[in-house]
C-alpha cells in the first residue's frame, strides 16, 4: 500500500509515518499543502493522510481541487478541531473519513485499510438500475452514455439507493448509513454530495436532469426511481 501524507507537525508525521511502516505500508510524507496537492495529482497512491491546518494551502483546499479535478483515491482528514460542523465541512468537501488529533496510529491504520479494500471492490460486480450503471471495481458510474468516476462517499451514497429502488430514504437514514453520523437538521452534506453526482453524471449538453433517476423526495429524502 501506497500511502501520501500531508503533515506540517514533524512530530505527528514522524509517529504516522513511523506506524504506517510498521503496518507494512510505504509512505511518502510532504509537509507543504501545495506540493502534497502537486504529488497527489501527478502519482498515485493508495490513500492520502491529509491535515487540515498546512501552509500554503489549507487542506480543506486541497480536498476540493482534488476532488474537483477528478481524484477519487480515498482520503482521511486529520485535524484538531472536532465539532460536528468541522467534520461536516471535511465531508462536504470529499474526505472519505475524519480523524481528530490526538489519535491512535493502530485506528488510523484500520481506517486506511477499510478505505482502500473498498475502493478495490471485494466483491466485483455491475449494479445496473433504470439506465444508471455503478462498477463496484473501478467505481465508475455512467449514465445516458457520460461516464464519471466517484469519490467513496459519492458511490457510497448511489449504491445504498440504487439497492432499493423506488424506497424513499430520509436524509437522516442516508447520513447515518455513508457518513456514520447522526442526524443535525443544519447540514445539507446530503443534498451537497447529491449535487456533486448530478453535476458528475448528467452531460451539459446531452444529459436531460428531468430524467436522472436519484429523485429528491420534498421534505423527506431521496431515492432511486425505478425504471
Amino acid at each position: 500500500m501506497k500511502i501520501l501524507l500531508i503533515e506540517d507537525e514533524a512530530k505527528i508525521a514522524d509517529f504516522v509515518l513511523t506506524g504506517l511502516s510498521s503496518a507494512g505500508m510505504h509512505a511518502e510524507h510532504l509537509a507543504d499543502g501545495s506540493a502534497g496537492l502537486q504529488r497527489a495529482l501527478s502519482t498515485p497512491f493508495d490513500a492520502i493522510v491529509l491535515d487540515v491546518m498546512l501552509p500554503s494551502l489549507d487542506g480543506i483546499s486541497v480536498l476540493k481541487r482534488l476532488r474537483a479535478s477528478g481524484l477519487a483515491t480515498p482520503i482521511v482528514l486529520l485535524t484538531a478541531k472536532t465539532d460536528l460542523q468541522d467534520r461536516l465541512q471535511g465531508f462536504e468537501a470529499g474526505a472519505d473519513d475524519y480523524l481528530p488529533k490526538p489519535f491512535f496510529i493502530e485506528e488510523l491504520v484500520a481506517r486506511i485499510k477499510i478505505l482502500i479494500n473498498r475502493q478495490a471492490g471485494l466483491t466485483a460486480s455491475l449494479i445496473e438500475e433504470n439506465g444508471l450503471q455503478l462498477n463496484r471495481i473501478s467505481r465508475e458510474a455512467t449514465w445516458s452514455d457520460h461516464q464519471a468516476t466517484l469519490s467513496q462517499r459519492e458511490f457510497t451514497l448511489i449504491e445504498y439507493l440504487i439497492r432499493s429502488p423506488d424506497h424513499i430514504f430520509s436524509r437522516n437514514q442516508i447520513l447515518k448509513h455513508v457518513w456514520g453520523l447522526d442526524f443535525d437538521p443544519k447540514t445539507n452534506v446530503v443534498d451537497v454530495c447529491i449535487q456533486r453526482i448530478r453535476k458528475k453524471l448528467i452531460h451539459p449538453r446531452k444529459g436531460d436532469p428531468k430524467n436522472f433517476p436519484i429523485e429528491s423526495i420534498r421534505g423527506i429524502g431521496y431515492r432511486f426511481r425505478k425504471a
